[in-house]
């Protein structure tokens, strides 16, 4: 009898390894990638500290929801036209410059807490500030990936460890800032939000970066952005897409301005309650980012999106008849994965779809629709939970979303039948084209989902 030889393992799983970093490879993208890495345990650290001062300050859930409105509203405003400067600008230049003024914005709030004199309307200002900020960061950030990534047949890898590596800061940095804010106080979070800054900041000029060709445009500012509203909203599969992402974020995610009073009203614990179940939903992101990052293709990406948004919605739901720590982390871990895999899939399939001369426009509008109805979901949410409750505010929120899923699925016909031809005109992958139509085959072959 001849013995079967047993398998190895390792090459396999170091082969799953390689396809998953495999972005890693280009080396401005790995300067890019450690930098931000540890820049954004930072930031998530005072996006946690932050509402709890509010919160501990006034023990108002409807300043909660002001202070988040007054730092998401600048997106909202600016974006479009952050995204045409980012078109017409060096996209690497624009980043190096938001870095520069957000590490500024931390260390002021940093300061006026250590010194005991911060008040309610400093950390409203400051939240302004860091939102006009955040309108020409985000566009630009996102654009800088297909300057960063050579082949583009990897966009949507480095698109998608992106999302692993703010996931992964969004698990490490809500724990750190549960632990500190219960030890050394929110002004802690702020200064080490403050010192990540630099790490971004010096990846940032040990790039190689070359100059991207921008083509110097006479017409008005506003020509431009009609131009950029008109393409944007006249291709129904990116339409529908913001659309979608914009729902989700007006409606759901909003539910993390309200994590200060659930954990302590609902839960009965404290900031580590608070820090843990936001560190929950960080894990479910970062199992979602490594779950796409690992895909190889492109292929059947787009059915990926109302499946996410169903989860989101549902796992809000659940959440908001939840009354136990273990089952609310639980839920939470489903919640992140779902906003993870609906806006990181949705992003890959705009970045792959859209003409470079627009990418910064269309990203402007992707920022508005997640970044810039925030705001009005935030104030929405901190005036309902004053109303009814924050458990039911939570469940209105889910409702929506899995609402938008349904009807995001209706469309999918139409949008196979507007990408095919659009895809041959634009040389478009040919996996987006085959994810958006895999989406739309009959019931019976639902099989291929697996």
């Amino acid at each position: 009898m001849v013995q079967e030889k047993p398998v190895n393992n390792n090459n396999s799983f170091s082969s799953r390894i390689k396809i998953i970093f495999r972005s890693l490879q280009y080396r401005n993208y790995r300067l890019f990638f450690s930098g931000q890495s540890v820049s954004l345990i930072g930031t998530w650290m005072q996006r946690i500290a932050m509402p709890w001062l509010v919160y501990h300050m006034t023990g108002s859930a409807f300043l909660l929801g002001v202070v988040s409105f007054a730092g998401q509203i600048p997106t909202f405003l600016l974006a479009p036209v952050a995204g045409v400067i980012t078109d017409r600008s060096n996209r690497y230049k624009v980043l190096l410059i938001t870095q520069i003024v957000s590490l500024v914005q931390a260390l002021i709030l940093a300061i006026l807490t250590l010194a005991g004199v911060i008040e309610i309307w400093h950390l409203v200002s400051l939240s302004v500030a860091l939102g006009c900020i955040n309108a020409f960061d985000m566009p630009a950030r996102h654009s800088f990936v297909f300057d960063m990534v050579e082949k583009k047949e990897d966009i949507g890898n480095a698109i998608a460890l992106n999302s692993l590596m703010f996931n992964g800061a969004r698990l490490i940095g809500p724990s750190l800032a549960g632990l500190l804010l219960a030890t050394a106080g929110e002004g802690i979070c702020f200064l080490i939000n403050a010192v990540s800054y630099i790490f971004v900041i010096i990846s940032l000029f040990m790039m190689h970066v070359q100059k991207r060709e921008v083509q110097r445009k006479e017409s008005h500012i506003f020509k431009d952005l009609k131009e950029g509203f008109n393409y944007t909203f006249g291709f129904a599969p990116i339409k529908h897409l913001l659309l979608l992402l914009g729902l989700v974020s007006l409606m759901g995610s909003s539910y993390q301005v309200l994590m200060p009073v659930y954990a302590k009203e609902i839960l009965h614990g404290g900031s580590q309650t608070f820090g843990f179940m936001m560190g929950a939903a960080g894990l479910g992101a970062l199992l979602g980012a490594i779950y796409l990052a690992s895909r190889e293709t492109l292929l059947k990406l787009g059915r990926l999106i109302p499946i996410a948004a169903a989860l989101f919605g549902l796992s809000l739901v659940t959440l908001a008849f939840s009354r136990f720590f273990m089952l609310s982390a639980v839920v939470l871990v489903f919640a992140g994965t779902g906003m993870m895999l609906h806006t990181a899939a949705s992003n890959t399939i705009l970045q792959t779809i859209t003409d470079d001369d627009k990418r910064g426009r269309v990203m402007s509008f992707y920022t508005l629709a997640i970044v810039g109805t925030a705001p009005f979901g935030s104030l929405l949410a901190g005036t309902l939970a004053k109303l009814i409750g924050t458990p039911a505010t939570i469940f209105i929120g889910g409702t929506a979303c899995f609402t938008g899923a349904l009807i995001f699925l209706k469309k999918l016909p139409e949008l196979k039948n507007i990408v095919r031809p659009v895809y041959v005109k634009m040389g478009i992958i040919p996996e987006v084209a085959a994810g958006i139509q895999t989406a739309t085959e009959p019931a019976a072959e639902t099989s291929e989902l697996g």
